[in-house]
């Protein structure tokens, strides 16, 4: 299993990017799929995840400005970030708690990460 992530880049505060990530491979089902950062010298922190039923949980400091979805293909997981600040630059990793058969056994999957970087 692969989760491939991408639309990360440079923008000015206030601007916005979307981030994708799908996951590939000998999967049958993903239970969850979530977006993770680190920023430098910190931990890596949740900053939002969506279930299989579609139920949204998100990072304080990014409730209204980011949205979570799994749109088109239930392996993909997208982040629309809006509204974007100084301190939303870090690497962004996507992550996928999937399981490979029917007996349903899951783990955790991750993506290598994309960087974001905001300006001021």
């Amino acid at each position: 299993v692969q989760l491939q992530a991408s639309g990360g880049g440079l923008v000015q505060a206030g601007g916005s990017l979307r981030l994708s990530c799908e996951a590939s491979g000998a999967i049958f089902s993903i239970n969850a799929m979530a977006w993770y950062r680190q920023a430098p010298g910190k931990q890596r922190e949740l900053v939002a995840r969506i279930t299989s039923d579609g139920v949204e949980n998100y990072q304080d400091s990014v409730k209204g400005r980011f949205t979570i979805s799994r749109e088109g293909a239930e392996n993909e997981v997208n982040l629309q970030m809006k509204s974007l600040k100084p301190d939303d630059t870090a690497v962004y990793y996507c992550y996928a708690n999937i399981a490979l058969s029917s007996n349903r056994v899951s783990r955790d999957y991750w993506g290598r990460g994309t960087l974001v970087t905001v300006s001021s």
